[in-house]
């Protein structure tokens, strides 16, 4: 199982968490809430933070993922397929940065000289057209003009895959929720920690987006007119 083992769930645990969340879907429905949002015309993809930081378990918060970066793969091959938008984000490292409150929180472990545990993934083989958005925050949007460049294009449609499910994965969906319809690929997505991972997809189900199978993304993304 992806993540981290000592942020996984007790085998004992797995199966009744499983099913209560289930349950709280279905609650959810029953108020009409968590209805689909679907896909537009004009869709987009951003794969957030797929960097050595959060993909190798040798890092601070690094986690074995490998099956969310293969999820991503998929998408990404239909989305270039079709030519539609992709970005890519890493967190914009500066050893400079002045102190804030948030490193109260988390004590980054990272020295001047080792940026390069913020570079992406070579398995993603981001094309020299797929922009890259360096952010300082969880969200996606925070402090970047991603929306000025979505806006841009027309997108009407934001495929969101990556990490960290609970943290930037969850942010970028709530700041995208009210502008875009969000699709965010199920197997595309996770992080280190079991629970939160489980608990953030629904909440991203119940209020900001359509959580789909990855195949029913793929079958989405292929089924678009292809560049002539």
């Amino acid at each position: 199982m992806a993540g981290s083992p000592d942020l996984r769930l007790p085998d004992e645990l797995r199966g009744p968490l499983l099913r209560h969340l289930d349950d709280l879907r279905a609650r959810y429905r029953a108020r009409d809430w968590a209805g689909p949002v679907g896909f537009g015309t004009r869709p987009a993809v951003v794969v957030i933070d797929m960097a050595r930081w959060w993909l190798d378990p040798k890092e601070q918060i690094g986690s074995d993922l490998g099956p969310v970066i293969e999820g991503v793969r998929r998408v990404l091959a239909a989305a270039r397929a079709v030519r539609i938008p992709i970005f890519f984000t890493t967190y914009d490292y500066d050893p400079a940065d002045p102190p804030n409150p948030h490193h109260r929180k988390f004590k980054l472990r990272l020295k001047p000289g080792e940026e390069s545990a913020f570079e992406l993934d070579p398995r993603l083989e981001r094309r020299p057209e797929e922009k890259l958005v360096k952010k300082k925050y969880a969200s996606a949007f925070a402090g970047t003009n991603l929306m000025n460049m979505l806006a841009a294009l027309g997108v009407d449609t934001l495929v969101v895959t990556g990490v960290s499910t609970s943290h930037c994965v969850y942010a970028t969906c709530r700041d995208a929720a009210h502008t875009f319809r969000v699709v965010v690929p199920r197997e595309a997505v996770g992080e280190r920690c079991e629970i939160m991972h489980e608990v953030n997809l629904l909440d991203i189900e119940i209020d900001l987006g359509d959580v789909l199978p990855v195949d029913e993304v793929v079958r989405k993304l292929e089924g678009l007119p292809r560049p002539g």
